[in-house]
């Protein structure tokens, strides 16, 4: 099998010498060696390049790559699938955050102003795809792929209809704090919770645990999405909910 330099395997794959010599030192790309020390890469290591290309393309870092392309290759397409989910994901909170410019370009080219409605509508979804793209860290990538299915049918209308039914539930609970956990009431603001909680999980438990990491971090939140979550941080309503589950 032919052999090619550094600078001459560069020029073939249309990357640069430097990123070569990266790629090199933190071993995602190792071409063999010749007597006197220099660099020589085959064809089979344009094919190893052509994936590293395009998982970084996909977002993945090179020692997740790395990783992944040293071990088997059945993993490939399980990341693949993780990644287009993402990346369809992404698009879509794209496409309502254009929409939502869209809107407030046609009513400014109408003569009316841009209402604070229509303004609110654009900061609410570039804050909701922000908010998405934070979260996914806590998220195994099986429950990453599922929640980017999930995502593709949420919109600012419905997140808006489950932040009210939580509002109401806080309301009640808070107002209730005095009544035993036991109790038919306690129970039934218990029942409340939980159907909401699984209203976003589905009952899937992996969905279900990166949910517990979210929360658990709270503290590392965005400044935004701790502003979001203010009125749900009542330590006795957790408590509360807690006992009255249990």
């Amino acid at each position: 099998m032919r052999g090619y330099r550094v600078r001459e395997f560069a020029e073939l794959a249309g990357v640069t010498v430097r990123a070569l010599h990266h790629y090199d030192r933190l071993a995602v790309l190792r071409p063999r060696r010749t007597g006197s020390g220099y660099r020589l890469y085959s064809l089979r290591d344009l094919e190893r390049l052509e994936q590293i290309v395009a998982l970084k393309f996909l977002g993945l870092p090179l020692k997740e790559i790395k990783a992944l392309l040293d071990r088997e290759a059945r993993r490939l397409p399980e990341v693949l699938r993780s990644q287009r989910l993402a990346l369809e994901e992404k698009r879509h909170s794209l496409e309502q955050a254009i929409q939502a410019i869209r809107d407030a370009e046609l009513a400014i080219a109408s003569g009316k102003p841009a209402g604070m409605q229509v303004l609110a509508k654009i900061i609410e979804v570039i804050e909701m795809q922000e908010s998405n793209e934070f979260m996914n860290k806590y998220y195994s990538e099986e429950a990453q792929a599922k929640l980017a299915g999930k995502r593709k049918e949420w919109t600012p209308e419905l997140q808006a209809e489950a932040t009210r039914a939580w509002t109401e539930l806080f309301r009640d609970v808070e107002a209730a704090l005095a009544e035993d956990p036991k109790s038919e009431k306690a129970q039934a603001l218990a029942a409340r919770w939980k159907k909401l909680v699984e209203g976003f999980t589905g009952g899937d438990p992996e969905i279900s645990r990166g949910l517990g990491q979210v929360w658990a971090d709270r503290q590392n939140w965005t400044p935004s999405m701790k502003e979001q979550s203010a009125p749900f941080t009542n330590p006795k309503v957790w408590e509360f909910i807690r006992k009255a589950s249990a």
